[in-house]
């Protein structure tokens, strides 16, 4: 799969569904859910105690996510990088939420995700 050969919004139109449902998922601390569509590498780090962590850090400072504005599709051979503009209901101002989108196994995967 050559990334750099999908326009911008053929990757968008995969990457956000999967981040709709990275962001539910991290709200319900649901780890079955959120873990879907992670890559083996993502999955070894991202343990149910983890998530369960970093979900509770997170909506203690920033509270639930809110809506995301697309910012830019980075495209190389083997992955291509989605980045939106994320609010959040406690935190005041603009984070950045970013992918990087695979494709392994025959499917499309999440091999890294962070919002900041």
């Amino acid at each position: 799969m050559n990334f750099q050969q999908m326009s911008e919004q053929a990757i968008r139109d995969i990457a956000d569904p999967m981040m709709d449902n990275l962001m539910q998922a991290s709200t319900d601390v649901d780890h079955g859910r959120h873990v879907r569509d992670f890559t083996d590498r993502m999955k070894n780090i991202v343990t149910p105690e983890y998530l369960a962590h970093v979900c509770q850090q997170s909506q203690a400072e920033k509270g639930s996510w809110l809506h995301r504005e697309p910012l830019a599709v980075l495209r190389r051979p083997d992955s291509a990088v989605v980045i939106w503009k994320q609010y959040c209901s406690k935190a005041e101002g603009e984070y950045v939420a970013e992918m990087v989108l695979v494709f392994r196994d025959n499917r499309y995967q999440i091999d890294h995700v962070m919002v900041f």
